[in-house]
């Protein structure tokens, strides 16, 4: 969202971190606040512990987190910010009271958003001038790693808000649910409350342990959560028939006393019984390390679906999509063209890593094949130009390793056109190690114009030739590569 350049976090604790991590690391302006003493420092050493995970996903581009503003003056970070997120304590009247004093100073324009996980929006908004502009965002932790925001308006929230409160959660690599009705808890908290009660349920009735429980999700319906939920598991579960089947086969359980709705009373005894099951289960590590841990293994599962397009992967696939067309300049006639033209620049992912701890072969080339995707769209080949039925396909490739890179380290990619004729055109890529300027790999391409309907070469449209020509022209002065043409071979 181009009108929101700084970020206001209100409440510096692991959520209002989160956000703060979050938004550093997509390139926004972070002002925060919060009365606690010793706040700032406790939220950048919280930021700090956030930032490999960002890095390894590849939204981080700087190897330690950037400086942000911080103030003990609520006001300041409403006059300030562009939007506002609120993470104070979960009690209606602290929050407010922070929404009326927000509301009072803040422009009229300006989203004010809590990260409230179950009070009303309507209660929140009640006494604010502008109740138009506030609107839940309510996120799951670790906030700067997991895509779901769940966005919910109250009765006096407008719905343009609503959409340009998703528009900016997008801009962080979310997914956005729209919550169409108001309802206490939401929708995924109202889910996860009911598992909760029942696992309370069965621990008091010492039916089972924290870890026997956590057992029953990790190793059974929490994989297959991770890529349908609930409702799609269970149509499977119906097989050909699908839902229909499933509820007349299963329905009758319902019946059954399989579940306690109603939440055990939460006696000092069953608060023991937790504790030591989860004191035992962490088996030593600290939260600081458990939090690492969770997050490589989010980062790998989301990276892993990824391959597939589907879910939490699908969202991160989306999100280099928007990265490639929203931000890849266009050429234009009588612009300046860069020589080389500067083409990618990210970190090497999870999954681009072989069982050596380093990049792989084939990774290298999918850098390339990015940078050379920016190329393409530099030019005028984009997906408008594909659906009119014209397209580019690889004739030829070489590539030459030349240094090691490991996961999340930084990297930037530039082209240099060589040469275009009609139908074809012959660019060569150089990727750099983003700290030291190392170059890691070069890889050269040879790429043949197509009409996608004959399935045959043919010249290119006038608009995408004349840009070709024009980046030649101003790559024409540059020194040929020494790795341009080379030959494999055994010397003697």
């Amino acid at each position: 969202m181009s009108e929101v350049k700084t970020v206001g976090i209100v409440g510096s604790g692991v959520i209002g971190a989160g956000w703060a991590a979050r938004c550093l690391a997509r390139g926004y302006n972070v002002i925060a606040t919060d009365p606690a003493p010793g706040a700032e420092t406790v939220m950048a050493s919280k930021i700090a512990n956030a930032w490999p995970a960002l890095i390894k996903i590849g939204w981080a581009q700087t190897p330690e987190p950037p400086a942000f503003s911080f103030t003990t003056d609520l006001e300041e970070v409403g006059r300030t910010a562009d939007f506002v997120q609120e993470n104070a304590p979960d009690r209606l009247d602290i929050k407010q009271k922070i929404f009326v004093d927000l509301d009072r100073v803040s422009r009229p324009d300006v989203i004010l958003a809590s990260s409230s996980s179950g009070l009303l929006p309507t209660d929140i908004q009640d006494a604010c001038m502008h109740p138009e502009r506030m609107i839940i965002g309510h996120p799951f932790n670790p906030s700067y790693l997991l895509p779901l925001c769940e966005v919910v308006g109250g009765e006096k929230t407008s719905q343009e808000a609503k959409e340009r409160a998703g528009e900016f959660y997008k801009s962080l690599g979310m997914h956005v649910l729209q919550v169409r009705k108001e309802v206490d808890g939401y929708l995924s908290d109202r889910l996860q409350e009911a598992i909760w009660r029942e696992i309370l349920h069965m621990v008091k009735d010492g039916v089972a342990t924290t870890q026997e429980l956590d057992e029953a999700i990790v190793y059974g319906p929490g994989l297959r959560w991770a890529l349908m939920g609930v409702n799609m598991t269970f149509t499977l579960a119906g097989g050909e028939a699908g839902m229909r089947h499933m509820l007349e086969h299963f329905g009758p359980a319902l019946e059954l006393p399989w579940t306690h709705l109603k939440a055990p009373e939460l006696t000092e005894e069953l608060i023991d019984r937790m504790v030591e099951g989860t004191t035992e289960q962490a088996k030593g590590r600290t939260i600081q390390e458990w939090e690492q841990l969770r997050d490589d293994c989010l980062i790998g599962l989301m990276q892993t679906l990824r391959q597939f397009d589907i879910a939490s992967g699908k969202t991160l696939n989306d999100d280099e999509a928007t990265k490639l067309t929203v931000n890849t300049e266009r050429w234009e006639s009588g612009c300046t063209v860069a020589a080389p033209l500067e083409q990618y620049s990210g970190t090497v992912l999870p999954g681009w890593v072989d069982y050596n701890g380093h990049m792989n072969e084939a990774a290298y080339l999918e850098a390339c094949g990015w940078a050379a995707d920016k190329l393409f769209r530099y030019v005028g080949i984009d997906e408008a130009y594909r659906t009119a039925g014209k397209s580019v396909f690889t004739v030829e490739t070489h590539i030459n390793y030349l240094k090691e890179v490991g996961v999340g380290e930084p990297i930037r990619i530039t082209v240099q056109l060589l040469g275009v004729d009609d139908k074809r055109f012959h660019f060569f890529h150089q990727m750099y190690h983003g700290q030291t300027d190392d170059l890691l790999c070069t890889a050269e391409q040879l790429l043949v114009h197509v009409d996608l309907n004959a399935s045959r070469a043919c010249p290119f449209e006038p608009q995408v030739k004349q840009a070709l020509d024009a980046v030649l022209a101003a790559h024409a002065h540059m020194e040929t590569p020494a790795n341009v043409g080379r030959q494999m071979q055994v010397k003697n």
